[in-house]
């Protein structure tokens, strides 16, 4: 994903929250005045998205309102208490930037493949955090990286409006260059075999594996879940087994797929597409709206025999 694919992507996922009901109007205001960096940015952006009869006096009082308070958050699947596994902070030095990373491994010695986990345009929420926790009492070490590091991390910033917009604008290149530096710092980890190196990341980061998957030869396995298409030219260069997830409800995204198939076919790559019927974007999520729980169980099952099969 290029900066403008970024971009791009970030404001028609608001746009299309907003649309179905899942934003409030002046939430998906607020939103885009971060996202265009103003209210002149903002007018612009949602005259490209097809948003009309907005006033500027409109997108100034969005501007001032309080963030949508977000939802209560479900209960993780994998406690970080669990006795079989271990779970800490990671902080590290890279790029001249005090990097934040969620570390889950499971608990004792011995050695086990590695996974990045990629987060969404929300930042390293917990969610993200027991996805981890999950790989880990698979039997992996899991690293997330909080791709939000740059501006003080995830944690600090209690507006995902603006942990969102500073994503999208950061651009595709500032975050391949920290997941490059993340699956370093996971290779060096104790215990992680480094030729068995996976990745899996949603929605924005299942775009963002997508690109990982074309850019990094080293990875045996990638699982995106609903991302974006990468750069097409580059889908011969992928060395990874991939299993693309998506749901059939994501029309957005899923129009991309018959291009990235064929690309697929024709470079040989190991792959396999699944696509659950009934679900929308970001249905693995348990703590978001669109949560379908035997689609999100069944994908994950499909997601650890993958990294079974070609971490092993």
């Amino acid at each position: 994903m290029t900066r403008q694919d970024l971009f791009r992507y970030v404001a028609e996922e608001f746009a299309e929250d907003y649309r179905e009901g899942e934003l409030e109007r002046r939430e998906f205001l607020r939103r885009t005045v971060w996202l265009g960096g103003g209210i002149p940015g903002a007018k612009a952006l949602l005259t490209s998205l097809g948003i009309t009869g907005v006033s500027l006096s409109e997108l100034a009082q969005a501007q001032q309102a309080p963030a949508q308070t977000q939802q209560a958050q479900a209960q993780p699947l994998v406690s970080p208490a669990d006795p079989a596994i271990q779970v800490r902070e990671l902080n590290y030095k890279a790029r001249d930037i005090d990097q934040v990373a969620y570390l889950a491994r499971p608990v004792g010695g011995g050695s086990h493949p590695g996974v990045i986990v990629i987060h969404e345009n929300r930042g390293l929420q917990p969610h993200i955090q027991d996805v981890a926790r999950r790989l880990a009492k698979a039997g992996y070490i899991a690293l997330a990286p909080d791709l939000v590091s740059k501006i003080g991390s995830t944690a600090r910033i209690t507006d995902t409006a603006q942990i969102s917009a500073y994503l999208a604008q950061a651009g595709g290149d500032e975050h391949m260059a920290n997941l490059q530096e993340a699956l370093r710092v996971l290779k060096a980890t104790q215990g992680v075999q480094p030729d068995k190196l996976g990745v899996t990341g949603f929605c924005f980061g299942g775009g963002l594996t997508w690109r990982m998957a074309t850019e990094v030869p080293e990875l045996k396995a990638a699982v995106p879940f609903y991302g974006p298409a990468p750069d097409l030219a580059k889908v011969p260069n992928i060395k990874a087994a991939v299993l693309g997830i998506y749901g059939g409800n994501d029309t957005r995204i899923n129009a991309g797929i018959p291009a990235l198939e064929a690309a697929l076919k024709a470079a040989n790559i190991r792959y396999q597409i699944k696509i659950y019927e009934g679900a929308n974007h970001a249905f693995h999520n348990d703590t978001g709206a669109n949560y379908k729980k035997d689609a999100a169980e069944d994908a994950w099952n499909l997601t650890l025999n993958w990294f079974k099969t070609y971490l092993a």
